[in-house]
């Protein structure tokens, strides 16, 4: 396992059994890499030096054919409203991602990004301004939680890959993430407090399926015909909503996992009671919840927030016609803590 910036090997995106592999091929005893998982996967060490039971000469052959990714925070801003807080982290290449802290009764939650940027080119997202610089490496997945819950002194319980990015876009970073943080020998979040979001591509729908995880697949949908789709979000130009809904009834049934669909209200574009009734045919009898998100206005585009009365009166047309559905509660609003506005407004003014 490489990291994309370096030839180095990664060591924090290798698997406990790969760690055990590269011990033995340098002559080391083999319960070394369980020792070494720990430093990096439940010490959350941030250098070599800290693991205080690995031998000199090991610290320096480690240094040698390694490379301990780190990420640096550069802002940090903390909601007055409601304590979520945002992470601007700065990677080795001097790219800039953000990650979101937000605190609820049942535990702490972490909303991380899977890209530089993102290509999905949704028309009210702020992280698609400027499309997509590369994509993460699991490590650099699992650091921005870790530096988090480091920082914090409190333990992440629960993990939303919806930051920027498109995940499936950076599918196979992704599983290998989603095997490191369950792991029992790391920081073994439950799959069952990990939601993953997508645009909707259908293939990797499928192969997640395939795996039966028991994550929450977030489907992110924000229409109702695949005109309307096509509009607000270039992806829909390769795959229909017909698509998306085959694939998520495969998901169901391979994992048993109620779907989240993800519903972004813009104001006059599918926001009216017609559509909420669209959207309740299209999802009747799927074990599902839509969850509804107003959007934030962006300056780059012309969209508008759809006010706070039609937002209810399309939840309650929803449940009326039997769709669990829940307006997604706003948090930070003050921190610009909605996804990409914080990386963008720091760019802009470097």
């Amino acid at each position: 396992m490489e990291n994309e910036l370096q030839n180095k090997i990664d060591i924090k995106s290798l698997l406990l059994s790969e760690l055990e592999e590269y011990m033995e091929s340098i002559g080391d005893k083999k319960f070394r890499a369980k020792q070494i998982y720990d430093w990096l996967h439940n010490k959350l060490v941030s250098s070599y030096d800290e693991m205080t039971n690995l031998s000199k000469k090991l610290i320096e052959r480690l240094e040698k054919d390694t490379e301990l990714i780190n990420l640096e925070v550069v802002d940090k801003k903390v909601s007055e409203i409601d304590g979520t807080a945002k992470f601007l982290f700065k990677l080795k290449d001097g790219n800039i991602i953000e990650s979101v802290l937000m605190k609820y009764k049942h535990g702490n939650s972490v909303c991380i990004s899977s890209q530089v940027g993102c290509s999905m080119g949704c028309k009210f997202c702020a992280s698609t301004i400027g499309g997509r610089i590369r994509n993460l490496s699991p490590s650099e997945f699992l650091d921005q939680i870790y530096k988090i819950q480091k920082l914090t002194g409190e333990r992440v319980s629960n993990v939303v890959i919806m930051g920027s990015g498109e995940p499936f876009d950076n599918f196979d970073n992704f599983i290998r993430f989603l095997d490191l943080i369950v792991s029992e020998n790391g920081l073994n979040i439950s799959q069952r407090n990990i939601t993953v979001s997508t645009c909707g591509l259908v293939d990797k729908i499928y192969k997640l399926a395939d795996m039966k995880p028991q994550l929450t697949l977030a489907i992110s949908l924000h229409a109702t015909t695949d005109e309307k789709r096509r509009e607000l979000m270039p992806i829909a130009n390769k795959y229909s909503i017909s698509e998306i809904l085959e694939a998520c009834e495969y998901f169901l049934d391979k994992s048993n996992r109620r779907i989240t669909f993800e519903y972004s209200l813009v104001q006059g574009v599918n926001d009216n009671i017609d559509d909420a009734k669209a959207l309740s045919k299209l999802l009747k009898g799927m074990l599902c919840h839509v969850n509804l998100i107003p959007i934030n206005p962006i300056k780059e585009r012309s969209y508008a927030r759809t006010q706070n009365e039609q937002v209810n009166a399309f939840r309650n047309c929803l449940e009326k016609h039997g769709i669990n559905a829940t307006i997604r509660r706003e948090m930070g609003q003050d921190i610009q803590a909605a996804c990409g506005q914080l990386r963008k407004s720091y760019i802009e003014n470097v």
